[in-house]
Formats: structure tokens, sequence, C-alpha cells
């Protein structure tokens, strides 16, 4: 079957009104980018177009819950944006609800993600507020120009510094290199907005210019290893 002719025939199972069905296919083919391939065989398109017209068919009829499963396996790095820019723009006309393993993915498209270990739900929040709440302290990369003594000087002025550690990165020639963490901020992350700039003023009155100053937030990887091995570890309560 055609690309259009495979819509209309799902417009039709799915008891869109005949004299609205070609308008709502085209619609429906504009919004996912397939207008271009309608009249082509869809078993001969590439992977990245079958998985658009596999999305194109789940919204004919306007269903207002969308269920998608890994809708971006075995596609290149630009139809994985592509999609993904897809799904978001689908935000407001319907609720998506998307399984997959693939975190990155997760966190770059959701609103909102819930965690399910073992047919638990073990937690549910916006990415960030995951990063946060479950974080703890917060984390900052620090590179100067200058020597590390000076830093750690400059550094013992300002309050709200738990710890630093000193990695010995890939800094550059005559820069020092330190990853700080600090307390617990607030998931809107002005704790420490106010750190950095008692950090950059500390600095600055000793004559150390930053080459880098950078958050190291939690990526939802963290999160999830945290969360699922917590759970692992804990006796099951279940009964």
């Amino acid at each position: 079957m055609t690309v259009r002719g495979y819509l209309l025939f799902v417009a039709e199972m799915r008891r869109v009104p005949r004299h609205r069905r070609r308008r709502h296919v085209d619609e429906i083919m504009g919004r996912t980018g397939v207008a271009d391939v309608a009249h082509r065989l869809a078993g001969r398109l590439s992977r990245g177009y079958k998985q658009r017209v596999g999305l194109a068919a789940a919204l004919v009829g306007e269903p207002p819950v969308l269920v998608l499963d890994e809708p971006t396996a075995g596609m290149d790095p630009r139809q994985i944006i592509e999609m993904r820019q897809l799904i978001r723009s689908l935000a407001g006309r319907h609720t998506v609800l998307l399984s997959s393993h693939i975190l990155p993915e997760v966190a770059s498209t959701c609103q909102r993600v819930l965690i399910i270990n073992k047919g638990r739900l073990v937690a549910q929040d916006t990415p960030d507020n995951l990063s946060a709440r479950l974080g703890g302290r917060r984390h900052l990369r620090l590179e100067v120009r200058g020597d590390r003594e000076a830093l750690e000087a400059a550094l013992a002025e300002v309050p709200g510094i738990v710890e630093v550690r000193w990695p010995g990165g890939p800094g550059q020639e005559g820069t020092a290199v330190a990853e700080l963490d600090l307390g617990p901020g607030g998931a809107d992350g002005e704790a420490a907005g106010d750190v950095r700039e008692a950090i950059f003023f500390a600095l600055a009155r000793r004559g150390l210019p930053i080459l880098e100053m950078r958050s190291l937030d939690r990526s939802l990887e963290d999160v999830f290893l945290e969360l699922v091995t917590h759970e692992d570890l804990e006796p099951d309560a279940r009964t």
C-alpha cells in the first residue's frame, strides 16, 4: 500500500467520517513529515520514514493518548533528532506516554518521568527535579588560570562549599582544576547560583581568571541507578 492509501485505510477502520477523511489524512501527513512520500509504497521506505508513518497512523482519529514504545529504535542520529522534535510538537494536543530504556532520550523529550523497577513505581517528577531532589549536594567544575595553592586559598573564603576535590584532569598548562561539592540547592538552582557569584568575587580579589565554571548535574542515568539499586537492596516488603 502507498502511504496515503494506508492512512486512508486506517482512517476508515477508526471510523473517521468519509467526508473528512482525505483532509484529515493530509493534515496528519503534514504534521508528521511524510507528505513528500505520500505516493510511495510504505514497505519500501527507510526506517526513519516507516517510524514516521507508524506515528501518523497512531494519530489518525486524534486519540487523546498515544503510547510510543522505543520510537527512535534503529534510527540514525539525524532521524532521532527529527523524531524527538516531532514527539515534542504533539504536546498540548495529546498526552504522550513514551516507553524507553534510552534515558538521554527521555530527558530530552519528556516533561515528566516515571521510573519503574520490577513493576513498582519508585519515582515520578520532572527530570530536573529528580536530579535535584535525589542529588542532595550540587556540584561544580572549576578551572582557573593559576596554581592549586592560590585557588585553594580563594575557595576557603567561600561559604557553602562542602568539599573540594582535585581531579588532576585535563586542564590547560598553568591552570588549576577543582570539583566542588556544594550545599543542597533548590530545584531552580538558586542556591548554586549564589555560590557561583561568591566564587567569582573571591577569585577576582586574588587575580585568578576563571576559564571554566560549569554545573556537574547528575544525569537521569545516575538517578535511575541510585533508585533501582536502593530498591534492590531493600527487603521486599510486599506480601
